[in-house]
């Protein structure tokens, strides 16, 4: 049987063999989305298949590095939003992907100690960083749990969940850049709903999403690339975004371009130059 520590020290091993890392349940032979985002990020937590499918998005959107940049810097604003301005001070991160700094409960605790933080992903390799790297101050708490999106009741019943957050007061809820691998025959919109009917009044919900909406005949070809790899990856519009939030306040300024997304300093000069849609609501 394996330990935590078995996985933070081969997350630590940047010479690990791939049949390490296999031993622990990682598939190696396919690409994961959070290995190709790690590897346009500029990560090295990341296989042969994974960047095989990274540099075929590339072919069809030469710019997407950029892109997963941008959407990285969304995140970041939107947390110290919910920290600062919403008095957010508990948060589930779904679908966190391999640690890339900085991390949410790095930007919410800078912003007020004492936060609280739950990661969830569904990849071994992102539980050994996650666990070997996301270490918080004495004052808050963060909690890395290994659990699907598609199952929200187990998900909100996990007791690492529920003994680090209080669900009885706000929450921010997080979800970057991961319901494009959920297929509409999955009903994402009502697995989002299950999450945020379980969260009380004041509570914020944060998320991006890839679109179509800027430049169809390419994204269509990232989609195709997608599927030929063996991977779900659906971009939506921005009503089909929109209703991820129904019921909800949105805060200004609503779904928009996540370089839209109240950017520091000038306003982009293209805020279509990358292929997200973003956008923060809280709940009434």
């Amino acid at each position: 049987m394996t330990s935590s520590q078995d996985f933070a020290d081969l997350s630590g091993n940047a010479a690990a063999g791939l049949s390490e890392w296999e031993r622990f349940g990682v598939d190696t032979s396919a690409p994961h989305s959070a290995r190709v985002y790690d590897y346009w990020l500029g990560g090295k937590t990341n296989f042969p298949p994974d960047r095989a499918m990274g540099r075929a998005i590339e072919e069809a959107v030469p710019s997407v590095k950029a892109m997963a940049k941008e959407n990285r810097a969304f995140q970041g604003r939107a947390v110290r939003h919910l920290a600062e301005q919403q008095g957010i001070r508990q948060f589930l991160d779904l679908g966190t992907g391999i640690p890339t700094s900085p991390n949410t409960h790095e930007i919410a605790e800078a912003a007020s100690p004492g936060t609280r933080v739950v990661y969830v992903d569904n990849d071994p390799i992102v539980l050994a960083h996650a666990r070997a790297l996301m270490v918080s101050t004495p004052a808050s708490r963060t909690t890395y749990i290994h659990q699907d999106l598609g199952k929200p009741d187990e998900l909100l019943a996990d007791p690492a969940l529920t003994s680090t957050l209080d669900l009885g007061r706000p929450v921010g809820l997080l979800m970057i850049a991961v319901l494009m691998l959920v297929a509409d025959e999955a009903d994402p919109w009502g697995k989002v709903a299950a999450l945020r009917d379980a969260l009380p009044s004041g509570s914020c919900l944060a998320l991006t999403h890839p679109t179509q909406d800027f430049d169809p005949e390419s994204v269509a070809k990232v989609a195709e690339a997608a599927r030929a790899g063996g991977m779900t990856l659906v971009p939506r519009t921005r009503d089909e975004v929109a209703r991820f939030f129904d019921g909800w306040e949105l805060i200004e300024p609503g779904v928009a371009p996540v370089m839209a997304w109240r950017p520091d300093g000038e306003p982009p000069a293209d805020p279509h130059a990358a292929y997200y849609w973003g956008g923060v609501a809280r709940k009434p």
